[in-house]
């Protein structure tokens, strides 16, 4: 009984849906530069994530893309990738849906930081 009064809590806040302007508005968990340029960096996701979250939402953005990370379990955003073009390469900015839970899965951080350089 303990038990399930416990997880119920964790259970809404993994299975809550929210919008990409709602997970933008969130404080971004990493914000990085990279030498690639925004698509060389979109491209790199795309594959590192292929295995786990299937195919990335890629959309044309002013200054570069914007790339948008399903959830693993049910449909929506789970992650949102800002990433502008600078001289030189991109400025990289990840928001993620539940950026305040720590057991959250960490496949989209690790592409995230995988891509930056290699």
């Amino acid at each position: 009984m303990k038990w399930g009064v416990l997880g119920l809590p964790v259970a809404l806040v993994i299975s809550g849906c929210a919008s990409v302007s709602e997970i933008n508005q969130t404080l971004p968990t990493m914000s990085v530069i990279s030498g690639k340029d925004p698509h060389e960096y979109a491209q790199c996701l795309s594959e590192k994530l292929a295995d786990s979250r299937g195919a990335l939402q890629i959309e044309a953005q002013k200054d570069g893309v914007r790339v948008i990370v399903p959830q693993k379990l049910s449909s929506g955003p789970a992650a949102v990738f800002d990433i502008e073009d600078r001289a030189g390469g991109s400025s990289i900015k990840l928001h993620e849906r539940i950026s305040n839970v720590p057991l959250r899965p960490r496949d989209v951080r690790n592409a995230a930081t995988a891509c930056i350089s290699g």
